[in-house]
């Protein structure tokens, strides 16, 4: 039986940069929570709210391992990885949620 789940690493950026990277089975609902402050701490503190990347796996712990894979990463070496694919840092999610 295959499995239509997705699991998401993602990284979020503030204006200025800052990174942050996270998981979640509900890319939608994570990166709603955190454009709306609703996730208490860091990415509310440094206003965090642009998904500048994310990749998924059919597979939780793949997830986990990529997630913790990434946060050990360099911050040049996460720069690089989002400029591979979004080189000009935009939001990817900037339509999702309507105006």
């Amino acid at each position: 039986m295959q499995s239509d789940r997705r699991y998401f690493v993602y990284v979020m950026s503030s204006t200025s940069r800052v990174l942050y990277v996270g998981s979640t089975s509900d890319l939608l609902q994570g990166v709603y929570q955190h454009k709306h402050g609703l996730i208490p701490g860091f990415t509310t503190r440094y206003c965090v709210t642009q998904l500048v990347y994310y990749d998924w796996t059919p597979n939780a712990a793949a997830m986990v391992a990529r997630e913790r894979q990434l946060k050990r990463w360099t911050r040049e070496k996460k720069i690089r990885l989002i400029e591979l694919g979004n080189a000009g840092w935009h939001d990817l999610a900037r339509d999702w949620f309507g105006a």
